[in-house]
This record gives C-alpha cells, structure tokens and sequence, in this order.
C-alpha cells in the first residue's frame, strides 16, 4: 500500500559540481527536466527516501537508483557520462509484490510470476530472454545481468508490453529486485 504521506518525506539536493559544490537544487518529487534549475548535476545527497536519476530528461537515457546517501562524484563511480538531466521519486510500498515475466515482446511465450527477488532469470526459469512483463503489485528494479549487475530499469505498476519501446533496444534483462521499504 503506498501512502500519500509516507512520499513527503524523500528528498534528494542536487549540486552542479563534485563534492556538494556549486548551485544546488532541492526536489521531493519527479523532475523530467533539471535544465532550467541546474546548468548540470554532478553530485547529489539523498536525504530520505529513494529516486531513479536519469541522465537524460523526460527519465530517458540510462537509469540508476540511488538510496539514502552521498554522491560526492557519481560520475565516475557509475560511469554517468553526461550527468543527471531528469529524476523519479520513488514512492515507499509497504505492501506484498508481485509482477509477471514474459519470453516475448506483448505477453507472449512463456510466462512466471514473481513474488520475490531473482538473481538469474535462466537459473531459476531456463528462461533466456524477458521482453515484457506486467507488475501488478510493488515496484522493481530489473538489471541486464544476472546477480543486479549491469544495467538497470524502474519499473513501478503497469503494463510493459515491448522493452525495446522504451529505450531498451538490444538489452537482455536478467535478474530483478523489489524496492523493499529496507532501501528507506
């Protein structure tokens, strides 16, 4: 169950140089674009709660997730090229997870369900591809390699018929994680 007030209380600051330098930009909800706040954004504090940062705008581009914590220079420890340009807020889900994991783009080929964390598509399901997936409860963060190693994509409650329509094209989504309320 998520809750309206549980939310109010994330809040990530944004700084346009390393170590906490420079203009800074507070936010306690989605940004789709930083531009007109920020000239650009190469650290950051996470204060409470949990965000996706994006280093496109419109949350497009490569994804990473960040929990309560400090990014003096986040660049160069996740290999950001170009800075964060848009960011999600995470809402707190305290509640049960469930999403379903499909071979092929639109639902189809086979399908699990899901409850739980999974380090290996392939080893728990023989399963060589995910392509779409419906998540009906909680949210999840789905990595390119097994063990949440490369990669990633938030996904919250939703349909996702086609990864490649989402700026996926060409990536293989491995394992997949809930974003349990551990993270806050």
């Amino acid at each position: 169950m998520t809750s309206p007030g549980m939310n109010m209380m994330s809040r990530v600051v944004f700084y346009e140089d390393r170590n906490f330098q420079g203009r800074s930009y507070e936010c306690m909800s989605d940004c789709p674009d930083m531009s007109s706040y920020l000239s650009r954004c190469h650290s950051c504090r996470v204060e409470r709660g949990c965000f996706m940062v994006y280093d496109r705008t419109n949350y497009m581009g490569n994804q990473y997730f960040m929990r309560r914590g400090e990014y003096a220079d986040y660049m160069s420890m996740m290999g950001m090229s170009d800075g964060i340009r848009s960011c999600r807020m995470i809402p707190m889900y305290r509640g049960s997870y469930r999403m379903r994991i499909y071979e092929r783009e639109n639902f189809g080929g086979q399908m699990y369900e899901m409850m739980d964390d999974c380090d290996s598509i392939m080893d728990r399901y023989r399963m060589s591809n995910c392509m779409s997936c419906n998540v009906m409860d909680g949210h999840w963060l789905m990595y390119e390699q097994p063990h949440f190693r490369g990669r990633m994509m938030y996904m919250r409650p939703g349909e996702y018929r086609s990864f490649s329509n989402m700026g996926g094209s060409g990536m293989r989504w491995m394992s997949m994680r809930r974003i349990t309320d551990s993270y806050y």
